[in-house]
């Protein structure tokens, strides 16, 4: 006898305003259909900068968009933003999903945290990575993903500032930045930053890729799902969405 599970109640902190109608349309795109509560977190400055990046992942911040949440009836919740967890460092990344955990009583998660299980999940150990941000911050996420073992051979960065320049890109550039940024040696492509759109074309991705895609909006909203239990097959999502779990 099969067993529907009941829709997915998912919450998500969204710094800024760039490509957060990925998530709604991912909810759409699920099924059963999730319901998806998002609030748009503050900061004191959109930049892809080490400080910036710090302030808008403080505890604070969290701690203020996780009381917007309170009441919401949300099933697990998640930080979405890849830079403004990787790099505190796991430390600083422990510390966030411990204080969303404690104010929501839910699971929580990362961004960060959901691209390392997301490779894991796929079976990637070699990956490449295409990152909008700066080369410094681009640093640091493969100095994030070598603490799971994760082999990182090739970096690229865009070197784009502010996440409002990121929400600009559309489907060509983002498919031609994915292709220059395939390697024939790396078991999937990463492309982090939730300020991307690529919930609508993760399958054009991979039809032009060859690979597994993992971004970060679509391995946030797996992440959400996973946490409450609730993760099952899905097509259109990318590879990562048909694993079976």
């Amino acid at each position: 006898m099969s067993h529907t599970l009941p829709p997915a109640r998912l919450g998500f902190l969204y710094p800024g305003h760039a490509a957060e109608d990925d998530y709604p349309l991912m909810g759409s795109m699920v099924e059963p259909p999730a319901e998806v509560t998002l609030i748009h977190t503050e900061f004191v400055e959109d930049a892809h900068t080490v400080e910036a990046l710090s302030e808008m992942g403080s505890i604070r911040r969290l701690s203020k968009g996780a009381e917007a949440l309170a009441g919401s009836e949300i099933e697990s919740v998640m930080w979405t933003s890849t830079s403004a967890s990787f790099v505190l460092g796991l430390d600083g990344i422990r510390q966030q999903i411990d204080t969303l955990e404690k104010l929501l009583s839910v699971p929580a998660s990362t961004t960060a945290m959901a691209f390392a299980r997301a490779v894991k999940a796929i079976g990637a150990k070699r990956v490449a990575i295409a990152a909008t941000y700066p080369e410094d911050v681009a640093q640091r996420f493969r100095e994030f993903l070598n603490h799971f073992e994760i082999e990182v051979v090739h970096l690229a960065s865009r070197g784009i500032v502010t996440a409002a320049e990121v929400g600009t890109l559309n489907k060509d550039e983002i498919i031609d930045f994915a292709l220059a940024n395939t390697r024939k040696h790396a078991d999937a492509l990463l492309i982090p930053d939730t300020a991307l759109h690529s919930a609508a074309w993760l399958g054009d991705l991979e039809e032009a890729t060859g690979k597994p895609v993992l971004t970060a909006n679509q391995v946030s909203f797996w992440e959400a799902l996973r946490l409450c239990g609730k993760l099952t097959p899905q097509s259109g999502l990318g590879q990562l969405f048909e694993q079976v779990l």
